[in-house]
């Protein structure tokens, strides 16, 4: 194979020359896998102070209200101030609430309620943090560079939602839940160092604009007027909301894989195996910026992410004939669901980030992050809450056939959602 065909298949990283979009990414890298100590330690402990799938999922609930406001808000607010601002505040916001995570744990807390306000205080910031952190993107990279820029950025989360469950799911039983939430917050300063050095990042003629309700109507107006950004919408909640089965990791590594109640490494891999699939897509994602059909290869990578949902369902039921064969198969299933939704997510981001002039970019971020986090939390109560009636199993599987049809439905419904292609 010629050498330049090779290394095409390697992610592009020419967004790295910029200064500050380097920064912040290198940033990441430390952030992010403090970030997933608490991802992980948040259900573990709520799981090991109840033994309930259902109160794991009710984090959900806790975590969604709190993004639907904030994150329409925190849109809004992004379209009028500057961001650099913004992310200087919702960043020592995280900081706190990650400290008080740490307090909690370190007291002894039982109290689930506690734990699950905590968590909505934390979800608040970065509903606020998120929309304008992706909205200053445009500001600093070529547009031409935005799809290899989301692979970057989707890399990076997802490489440490690989190394934060395992190092969680080995250390909690042995070191307890408050060295995770203590190391988040030391590593949260990386961030905000990378944060107060970047330009002010003012908003183009957002001199009328003011935050409030009518911004936020006007941003959904707005949206109303691109059906294939409402379908990129709709078709992620539907791999989402249907797919995403992290609440019964939990049980499912206590119950069918014999592990311990509060951790131990099948809960690790369980948790990583998602994130490590979307590092390898990530890793040979140098193809994401040679397509031009984005809404057709979203639609062929949320069908790959359904049918790995159902895979793992399916692996997990013959876990009980077959401990170890299934094991590496649930695995492999979500790995490669992981793979197909870091290439899902480069392809919706770009769609969305080409959609608006900067004026409205904050408030469609807004709505994408309400969306893209959204979704998962309302995974966690749907999944939860079924998980009890009909078993952990039963709803991966589920969940995954689902998804597949939602899609096919959704598809043909709007058929100019497959046709959408991008111009160069």
């Amino acid at each position: 194979m010629p050498r330049r065909s090779f290394t095409h298949l390697f992610a592009d990283t020419r967004p790295l020359r910029n200064e500050h979009f380097r920064r912040l990414w290198l940033a990441n890298i430390v952030t992010v896998v403090g970030a997933q100590l608490t991802v992980v330690a948040v259900p573990a402990q709520l799981y090991a102070d109840t033994g309930s799938s259902a109160y794991v999922g009710l984090a959900g609930v806790f975590g969604l209200v709190p993004l639907i406001v904030f994150g329409l808000y925190g849109g809004a607010l992004a379209d009028v101030f500057d961001r650099r601002t913004l992310l200087v505040i919702t960043t020592t916001g995280l900081i706190v609430t990650s400290g008080l995570f740490w307090l909690q744990a370190a007291a002894g807390n039982t109290n689930v309620w506690l734990l699950l306000s905590l968590f909505s205080l934390q979800q608040a910031f970065f509903a606020v943090n998120q929309p304008t952190r992706s909205a200053i993107l445009p500001r600093l990279i070529d547009r031409s560079l935005l799809p290899a820029a989301n692979s970057l950025n989707t890399t990076v989360l997802m490489a440490g939602s690989i190394a934060g469950p395992m190092v969680a799911g080995v250390l909690i039983p042995v070191i307890g839940f408050q060295w995770m939430y203590l190391i988040d917050t030391f590593t949260l300063f990386a961030t905000l160092g990378a944060v107060i050095r970047l330009p002010p990042l003012r908003v183009l003629d957002a001199a009328t604009a003011t935050p409030g309700i009518r911004a936020i109507a006007d941003g959904l107006v707005y949206l109303r007027t691109q059906p294939v950004l409402l379908m990129s919408f709709l078709v992620d909640l539907i791999a989402m909301v249907f797919g995403m089965p992290r609440a019964l990791f939990p049980e499912i590594a206590h119950l069918n894989f014999h592990g311990p109640n509060n951790g131990g490494i099948v809960f690790a891999l369980l948790f990583a195996a998602i994130p490590a699939g979307a590092v390898i897509g990530g890793v040979f994602s140098g193809w994401v910026s040679r397509v031009e059909r984005h809404g057709l290869a979203v639609v062929v990578c949320i069908l790959f992410w359904g049918a790995a949902m159902t895979g793992f369902g399916v692996a997990v039921s013959l876990a009980d004939r077959w401990q170890t064969p299934m094991l590496l198969a649930a695995l492999l299933a979500l790995v490669i669901g992981g793979a197909a939704d870091t290439a899902s997510a480069s392809f919706r981001s770009t769609m969305l980030q080409s959609a608006a002039d900067d004026a409205m970019r904050g408030r469609l971020q807004g709505v994408f992050t309400v969306v893209v986090a959204g979704g998962p939390r309302i995974a966690d109560t749907l999944h939860g809450t079924t998980a009890a009636a009909v078993g952990a199993s039963a709803t991966a599987a589920g969940g995954g056939v689902l998804v597949i049809i939602g899609v096919v439905i959704a598809t043909l419904a709007v058929p100019s959602f497959v046709r959408y292609r991008i111009t160069r």
